[in-house]
């Protein structure tokens, strides 16, 4: 049977508009912070000129969803790849602040326009590096995954912070300056706390476990939940770490990939799935008239349900008769990466 190309996303959208949100609210209080600048705090069209750069360079590296029109795949092969890149934290200012310059007649403040452009993408690259999604932050160099795995896609404190923060400047006319340094210290702050709350719980995994293997440790929106997920040499270890309670919840012993495996490496949705995926695991079983084989992401899971992969049908003859690759869940479901 002819290969039949069969996109299809398993659940809804991702957490798009969760991460959207917080990326344009930073971006706001960003030009709220440039207010630290003389000229944007003396020169009214240059802060307006801000304020539009900052919301538009906040979100800018993510415009790679557009690729979105060719497929799940497509779009899980590039997302958070040159648009996040270091050359693209140039260009994107570039880009941003040439148009600007030319509406607002701001050719002297150039310079002053441009980086707080530069500071609102580069910020969201850096956001970007903090959740278990991770980022190719270092291409053209590498194409490895940067994931730090110390904030949630959606952290409410932090969303709260800073949507308050507006609400006092915009409403009440506090002076944005010292507002917002206020609020970015906390803000650096918060990351550091999240930081420490990350390392401590690694640290109680490799103690409770005491394997030889990859940790990782997986924020949620509650501040004291988290989940893991251990890689030993024959299995992966899946759980939930509640205030300082491990539950184990699941053991995924790895399978020998056979000759049923291995007639769908050659397909469009698992090579990209195999270019972003770092914890594989990967089952096959019979079904009727062929085979499923699903390729699934560990850190990406919830209870005893794998969340992320690839499932692939195949026929007697292990021709590959459909895909589907993206999310086995719904879009208000965890995990929220």
């Amino acid at each position: 049977m002819a290969l039949i190309a069969d996109f299809e996303v398993l659940t809804e959208k991702e957490e798009i508009g969760l991460d959207t949100a917080s990326h344009l609210v930073l971006g706001a209080t960003l030009a709220g912070l440039a207010y630290i600048e003389p000229a944007v705090a003396s020169e009214a069209s240059l802060a307006q000129a801000v304020l539009i750069g900052t919301l538009i360079g906040s979100h800018a590296p993510d415009f790679d969803a557009v690729l979105r029109v060719r497929g799940f795949a497509s779009y899980i092969q590039y997302h958070r790849g040159l648009t996040h890149s270091i050359p693209a934290l140039f260009i994107w200012p570039a880009i941003i602040s040439l148009p600007l310059c030319i509406a607002f007649h701001l050719f002297p403040y150039w310079h002053v326009l441009y980086m707080w452009i530069f500071i609102a993408v580069a910020f969201h690259v850096f956001l970007d590096t903090l959740n278990c999604y991770g980022v190719q932050s270092a291409r053209p160099f590498s194409k490895h995954w940067v994931h730090l795995d110390i904030l949630s896609i959606f952290e409410p404190f932090l969303f709260v912070l800073h949507g308050a923060g507006l609400v006092l400047w915009l409403l009440y006319e506090y002076d944005p300056a010292p507002l917002f340094l206020w609020i970015y210290a906390l803000t650096f702050g918060y990351i550091i706390l999240r930081a420490w709350q990350h390392q401590v719980r690694v640290c109680r995994i490799v103690n409770e476990f005491n394997v030889s293997g990859v940790y990782h440790v997986i924020p949620g929106f509650h501040l004291f939940h988290w989940r893991f997920v251990v890689e030993a040499d024959d299995c992966f270890y899946t759980g939930k770490i509640v205030y300082s309670k491990v539950v184990l919840e699941a053991v995924y012993p790895k399978e020998e990939r056979n000759t049923i495996i291995q007639a769908t490496m050659g397909v469009d949705g698992v090579r990209a799935f195999l270019g972003f995926a770092q914890r594989i695991h990967v089952t096959c079983k019979v079904v009727k008239n062929g085979y499923e084989v699903s390729w699934s992401d560990v850190r990406f899971s919830h209870g005893r349900k794998l969340s992320f992969g690839v499932d692939v049908c195949l026929d007697r003859e292990m021709k590959v008769v459909s895909h589907r690759i993206g999310w086995r869940k719904k879009a208000w479901d965890p995990p929220f990466v």
